[in-house]
């Protein structure tokens, strides 16, 4: 095993000691939490434990599903094959209309990390090999790091990729693009593919919706592009917050100015968590969405969760 082991914990690669008392810096994505002794960061699960960060989750998938790469959503990266998908608790981001909120916001108010503490405890041990040998064993060709935001278990997801790199099995991230430059260069080697969710093109919708900035997400995604990683990106369409012709135009223009050939994949939103109160994209925004990415040139614009 590659970590320091605590109970349930285990030593976290992505810190460095800060220079006041036993508070460290988490760099695992790009908020750079300054974590003092005894709480964790804004994700919940990255601990200060005397002065050494410790990753809660390590090992303790909340989910662990087989699906189509599809599903990512992934439409041209081995089409028609099957992904082993997992994910743990928290995230660094707080987005109000999170489909997953009942495990990326599991944390305590006052970032203590005990209720993820207990519950990962109740939770059973999946090691980097077991995760593996599973895939092997249903004979699946890849595994998606999803659900909740890779970057804040990037340790676990390493180690997961570094075995499965080594037996031929592709390695998918599905996150919010909130990476810091030290996690792509930790996990980039064995990163295969990316979906990155480009939730809106104002810093104003990220810091007030999402509880974080845009320029981060622009950053990862040139990054991954430059290093030669599969990317598509998706973007839930949110009536009266980023749904106007100008901002999807934005949108557009900025992945067609990286490379009209990665598929843009336009989602309906859904009422959810934070957002009971909105309503359901309509198909017609939708597909003004997608006129609007052809017309710009991406070759691959795709409208999703319809159905």
């Amino acid at each position: 095993m590659l970590h320091e082991t605590l109970g349930t914990m285990h030593r976290a690669v992505l810190f460095k000691k800060a220079s006041d008392n036993n508070t460290v810096q988490c760099t695992a994505c790009s908020h750079y939490c300054a974590i003092p002794e005894n709480k964790t960061g804004i994700c919940g699960v990255r601990k200060n434990v005397n002065g050494t960060l410790f990753l809660i989750v390590y090992g303790k998938p909340v989910a662990l599903h087989i699906d189509p790469i599809e599903k990512k959503p992934l439409y041209h990266f081995y089409p028609g094959e099957k992904v082993l998908s997992l994910g743990t608790f928290g995230c660094n981001f707080r987005c109000d209309f999170c489909q997953n909120y009942e495990m990326s916001q599991m944390k305590d108010e006052d970032r203590s990390g005990n209720k993820v503490d207990y519950f990962s405890e109740q939770l059973e041990d999946w090691s980097p090999g077991r995760i593996v040998q599973y895939a092997q064993e249903k004979n699946i060709p890849m595994i998606s790091y999803t659900y909740n935001e890779p970057a804040i278990f990037v340790e676990y997801a390493h180690d997961i990729m570094l075995l499965a790199h080594e037996n031929n099995i592709k390695n998918v991230y599905v996150s919010n693009g909130y990476e810091s430059r030290e996690a792509l260069e930790y996990v980039g080697p064995y990163l295969d593919a990316a979906n990155i969710d480009l939730k809106s093109f104002r810093d104003e919708f990220y810091r007030k919706l999402c509880g974080g900035k845009l320029m981060p997400v622009f950053e990862t995604i040139k990054n991954l592009y430059e290093r030669g990683v599969w990317l598509e990106i998706t973007t839930l369409v949110i009536p009266g917050e980023n749904d106007s012709d100008e901002e999807l135009q934005q949108i557009a223009e900025f992945i067609a100015g990286i490379d009209k050939n990665i598929p843009w994949h336009i989602s309906r939103f859904f009422p959810t968590y934070k957002m009971m109160d909105k309503e359901i994209t309509s198909y017609a925004s939708l597909e003004r969405a997608r006129e609007i990415g052809k017309a710009v040139g991406l070759k691959y614009v795709y409208v999703g969760n319809v159905m």
